[in-house]
């Protein structure tokens, strides 16, 4: 299976099948290894990013040589012994926020919103007001940089103590799971919900699609509200680091405008984002909750946390033009998701690229028995291939990549990461539609038979 990579995934089951492999084998595997492989990795090697980044120079070489002196268990648990996990100032900045983000999420003004109808029957309905939080978090934060200056302060403090705050986050998020996963056997907002029978795949995966607590919609606050706007946060702290060390470095700049232009148009189009694979399908458990509290601000922010000690001055040209390529991906991800929901608010009766949309009216069937119908395009970029807008996102994510060199393979870690997310996004979705979808999936893929890279994948 795994010699014949993603295209024989599904021949390789057959043959693993074949050869005696066993439903409660795979079931061992998928349910039981992989999660707590996935829980036990993945809080070390966000600690081992930021000590990579910060202790040596985002060199994996050095790091490896360094905690390989001793045994690799020993020198796991002296990196934990030297963060102060759940210091008076990491709790402070970290539930300092979530009040704030909460607050702007009740009090800020924004139109209703509803999600895709789920198997179930149920229809989220959401405030869409992602986008006045990101731009009154970051105007505030601004104006706090400016305030604290004058007084011979400044956030950047927070690059000082991310270590403490991350391995705070990583004990939080752990317990933060623990209570959804009780919350959805217990106390569940809809009827999305449920247990597998499996504990550990119960609190990796979830046993809630949609939680609310006290109004407010989770998912929404892990995914959106903290993970994706701590993110820009971390990237402008970042950048003020590096301009309070080094004064103006070219590359720290392009790879900060890249990264929040794309946050900035994460926001605008948030409405859209609530209809995606990471809502839709991925219940709210330590995958998606953790990873978005944990995994988003350290991995995604790490070719800024790499560019504060490595300063790479790239020239007037090479910044104009990684500039002005990223710009252009950001560009074209979000004119091929406009697509989408014009030709799906017009139903059809409009134009893409000047022509009539190339549309399939796919009917499915809800677990109640209800017949729904939904649009799928084929035409303009989504002629190109199923998936069409990953390329120009993992193209973003290596043009604010690019600033930070050659020297090390570190800063690549995202961009690597964020290939192999989306290419088994594309398979998972594949697999979503074709049970969805059935015959109208088969058609459609007829229509647009690649998958991501058109003519080739």
């Amino acid at each position: 299976m795994l010699s014949n990579g993603f295209h024989g995934y599904k021949e390789g089951y057959e043959t693993l099948e074949k050869i005696g492999v066993t439903q409660r084998n795979r079931d061992f595997f998928n349910k039981i290894f992989v999660p707590v492989f996935l829980m036990v990795s993945t809080p070390n090697f966000v600690m081992l990013l930021w000590y990579t980044a910060t202790k040596h120079k985002g060199s994996y070489g050095n790091m490896v040589h360094s905690i390989t002196q001793a045994s690799t268990l020993d020198s796991l648990k002296e990196l934990w012994g030297d963060v102060n996990i759940c210091s008076n100032f990491a709790l402070s900045v970290v539930f300092g926020y979530c009040i704030w983000a909460l607050l702007l999420m009740k009090f800020l003004p924004g139109k209703q919103v509803r999600g895709p109808i789920t198997p179930k029957g149920n229809t989220p309905v959401y405030k869409d007001n992602g986008f006045s939080h990101y731009v009154v978090t970051m105007t505030t934060l601004f104006l706090l940089t400016v305030i604290l200056k004058t007084y011979d302060l400044s956030p950047s403090v927070v690059y000082d103590n991310f270590g403490d705050i991350l391995g705070t986050l990583n004990v939080l998020s752990a317990i933060f799971c623990i209570f959804l996963y009780i919350k959805g056997l217990y106390s569940p907002s809809s009827t999305d919900c449920g247990s597998s029978g499996n504990i550990i795949f119960d609190y990796y995966w979830g046993t809630e699609l949609y939680p609310r607590v006290l109004g407010f919609d989770i998912k929404v606050f892990t995914n959106c509200r903290f993970g994706m706007t701590i993110w820009a946060v971390l990237v402008y702290i970042y950048a003020l680091k590096s301009y309070e060390l080094h004064g103006f470095v070219d590359s720290m700049v392009v790879s900060a405008i890249l990264q929040l232009a794309y946050i900035s148009k994460f926001f605008w189009w948030e409405a859209g984002y609530l209809s995606t694979i990471d809502i839709m399908v991925d219940r709210a458990g330590y995958y998606i909750c953790w990873g978005c509290l944990v995994y988003v601000p350290s991995l995604y922010a790490s070719v800024s946390l790499y560019l504060v000690n490595n300063p790479v001055y790239l020239g007037w040209f090479w910044s104009t033009f990684i500039l002005a390529c990223g710009l252009l991906a950001i560009s074209v991800n979000y004119f091929a998701d406009w697509q989408k929901q014009r030709v799906r608010s017009a139903d059809g009766d409009c134009l893409i690229w000047g022509k009539k949309p190339n549309i399939i009216r796919a009917k499915y069937m809800l677990e109640d028995g209800q017949e729904k119908e939904s649009i799928l395009l084929a035409s303009g970029w989504w002629g190109l291939s199923r998936h069409f807008h990953y390329i120009p996102e993992i193209l973003l994510a290596l043009f604010w990549t690019l600033p930070a060199g050659f020297e090390n393979f570190m800063p690549f870690s995202y961009v690597i990461f964020l290939t192999i997310l989306l290419t088994h996004r594309s398979y998972r979705d594949d697999d979503k539609c074709s049970l969805k979808y059935g015959p109208f999936w088969t058609d459609y893929c007829e229509r647009v038979p690649h998958r991501i890279v058109p003519y080739l994948f």
